[in-house]
């Protein structure tokens, strides 16, 4: 058997933290089983579905390098087949025609509030005479859905799970209008899709009883289920804005890289053993659904934040050279010339030890690129006006004369002036810092000078001094 699996969001939002974590067990799970996976546009709520949303779906997805199989599939446009399998299943007896009126139904589910029951259709027109029928109302379609018993699945992650078909009414699978329900809708896709596995969150775990029951009046293999347990904030309430449940795009544009996201979400419900770093061909080897907990995950942003600095720092420095180019860029107001992107490009290394966002980096990363003279924040200004400038009018010419600008020997000419000067290295290495970042931290400075270049220290060197060459 061919694994396929799907992702099926609708378009009313964006692709929050816990479908881009569904879509990641869809995908995981496929790759795993060199199967098949699918993506599905839920679009049938045509008030409140958008393209715009369907725009951020696509964009998450690709992002998170969650790639999938074909072509969209759009629910939408499906609608005539799904309609005609209730008009199938109405022709072989195992649906019918209702007539019940909505002011009827609402009579009904209120009289049952009252008496404390359950509230659920009783079955009213499922087997009276259709001659009975009031003139001028079109009915709904609804599935005639066995009565006694229990209805049993062997969820994947949740195991057995069974509720008492009494419990369950029969549900409208064509509304008056004609247009099919969301429940009709999601079976026949998943049939015609031929959707092996179904993997989604345990709020939908109610469903799968009546979607289980469909499948059977269609004489269709069920699928597998397994319901994964939602993701909750980390005061174990549901998870909502505040606690980040934000687009995919969101964390995006906040500097986090997809391979860390993709690591916190595969972490958030899943484990393998103590491992916390988990790359991708690990995940897509070490995946299955046994490993898939049945308690809430909870979603910690300080947790993902530092996982984001641990892959910064393991990134190729180009690549996040080309990532931070654009933000630099948006920081400055303006492009970045060639040699900027050289400046920003070799002094990643030292920089990306210190971030963990690729918005910190880019903030850390302002300095090399900053047009002269750079501002100074107020400690460096204060360091060079205790004595910092005239550390710098000494040291300069010996820094001029060096024939190799190489951080080594930057380093040993500066230990040599600190020796004859009877001072510490931190002595002289504290102006050069303040005129060649404009602040007290920055990487190792002879690094940053190398990363700078003869001209441009030089250049900083005599803007912090007092202008001009000295």
């Amino acid at each position: 058997m061919t694994v396929v699996t799907r992702f099926a969001p609708s378009p009313t939002g964006y692709l929050h933290i816990g479908g881009a974590r569904t879509a990641l067990f869809n995908w995981l799970f496929s790759r795993h089983h060199q199967g098949k996976f699918h993506l599905r546009i839920e679009d049938t709520d045509r008030a409140r579905s958008t393209k715009d949303a369907v725009d951020k779906i696509f964009e998450g997805l690709r992002w998170l390098g969650l790639d999938w199989d074909g072509e969209p599939v759009f629910q939408f446009a499906r609608a005539a087949r799904h309609a005609e399998i209730a008009r199938l299943l109405l022709e072989q007896g195992k649906a019918y025609r209702c007539w019940c009126s909505p002011d009827e139904l609402s009579a009904i589910r209120e009289e049952q509030r009252a008496k404390g029951q359950p509230t659920r259709y009783p079955g009213l027109w499922r087997d009276r005479d259709p001659a009975e029928a009031p003139a001028g109302v079109s009915p709904v379609i609804r599935m005639r859905a066995p009565q006694v018993g229990d209805t049993v699945i062997g969820d994947l992650v949740q195991g057995d799970v069974r509720v008492a078909n009494d419990q369950l009414d029969d549900m409208v699978l064509l509304r008056a209008d004609g247009t099919p329900t969301y429940m009709l809708s999601v079976v026949v896709d998943d049939h015609d899709m031929g959707i092996t596995h179904v993997i989604r969150g345990d709020d939908h775990l109610t469903n799968a009883f009546r979607q289980y029951q469909l499948y059977k009046a269609c004489g269709w293999d069920v699928p597998a289920f397994a319901h994964i347990p939602l993701i909750h904030g980390p005061d174990g309430a549901k998870l909502s804005k505040r606690h980040g449940a934000l687009g995919a795009e969101a964390y995006r544009d906040m500097g986090f890289l997809p391979e860390a996201m993709r690591n916190y979400l595969l972490r958030l419900g899943w484990s393998h053993g103590d491992d916390e770093i988990i790359t991708a061909d690990q995940a897509v080897a070490w995946f299955d659904l046994a490993n898939v907990g049945r308690s809430p995950a909870r979603f910690d942003f300080a947790k993902l934040t530092n996982l984001n600095g641990v892959y910064l720092r393991q990134a190729d420095d180009a690549r996040l050279a080309a990532l931070l180019a654009p933000l630099v860029a948006a920081k400055l107001g303006g492009g970045l010339d060639d040699t900027a992107l050289a400046r920003l490009a070799a002094g990643i290394g030292g920089l990306k030890e210190r971030a963990k966002t690729l918005v910190e980096l880019a903030d850390s990363a302002l300095f090399y690129v900053r047009p002269r003279p750079l501002a100074m924040d107020g400690k460096a200004a204060k360091l060079l006006d205790d004595g910092g400038r005239a550390q710098l009018a000494a040291m300069r010419p010996r820094l001029a004369a060096l024939p190799v600008w190489t951080k080594d020997v930057l380093e040993e000419a500066a230990r040599e002036i600190a020796e004859e000067q009877g001072c510490k290295l931190g002595t002289i290495a504290q102006p050069l810092r303040a005129a060649l970042s404009g602040s007290t931290v920055s990487p190792p400075i002879f690094e940053v000078m190398e990363v700078l270049g003869r001209d441009e220290t030089l250049g900083r060197i005599d803007d912090a001094a007092g202008g001009g060459q000295l």
